[in-house]
């Protein structure tokens, strides 16, 4: 089936997978302002308190790498990936920067090394990836990258399932940033699926899964007027 609109031909295959990646992008979006919150404390307070980093720059590593594969001359026709890990890599810059201001004088050593760090990481995977591969192995080479960093993603909601089984309370896994989670990982893998691209639809599958066994979790052991009390990403580390 095709329609006919003023910008040409588009196949309804194209549009249910366009829409798919753009529900990706809105749900992703949802994640990457949740914690604006923790950050205006910070702010207000002067002071990272017991605040960790390191997600941060875990994430912003792992959108940099994502990014370069979404680009077209790594895996041409993917736009969308290249889209939502482009306005990631901005937050996540953003809030690293604003932890570097009002951290203690070793953390914020610390986090301007590991910035550096991931810089000069993401300058050796664009380096390597263009002078030793070209297309279709370039996309290979990064496209595994991309599947090992973001597996390694799953590692903070693997922390927060066993957390809410070991106290049996939600209180440290908000209901909406696990929906957001479980629908920008539904959406991803319905595009990757629709792109035949093996890279995205299998993380985010099973981002997808995970994202099932914290919404069961939540309505397992969530009690009335419940609340989250202390932010996902406070850390003593």
């Amino acid at each position: 089936m095709e329609i006919s609109g003023a910008g040409g031909l588009f196949s309804t295959y194209s549009i249910c997978s366009n829409a798919a990646g753009i529900a990706g992008n809105l749900c992703a979006f949802v994640l990457f302002v949740s914690p604006i919150p923790t950050f205006s404390r910070i702010i207000r307070n002067k002071s990272t308190e017991q605040f960790s980093g390191l997600p941060y720059i875990y994430a912003l590593l792992n959108c940099l790498i994502c990014l370069w594969y979404g680009t077209p001359i790594v895996s041409p026709g993917i736009i969308l990936v290249f889209t939502v890990n482009s306005v990631g890599a901005v937050f996540q810059l953003a809030y690293i920067l604003i932890f570097i201001i009002y951290a203690e004088r070793t953390k914020k050593l610390k986090m301007l090394g590991l910035l550096f760090g991931v810089f000069a990481a993401f300058a050796a995977v664009v380096s390597i990836s263009i002078c030793l591969f070209q297309p279709p192995n370039r996309q290979t080479f990064v496209g595994y990258l991309s599947v090992i960093s973001l597996i390694s993603m799953f590692a903070s909601p693997l922390f927060i399932i066993n957390l809410v089984i070991r106290t049996r309370s939600v209180e440290y896994m908000p209901f909406y940033l696990s929906l957001a989670t479980f629908l920008m990982s539904l959406s991803f893998f319905a595009y990757g699926m629709f792109k035949q691209d093996p890279f995205i639809y299998v993380p985010n599958g099973i981002g997808g899964v995970l994202g099932i066994i914290q919404l069961v979790l939540y309505w397992r052991y969530s009690r009335p007027n419940e609340e989250p009390t202390r932010p996902l990403l406070e850390s003593n580390a």
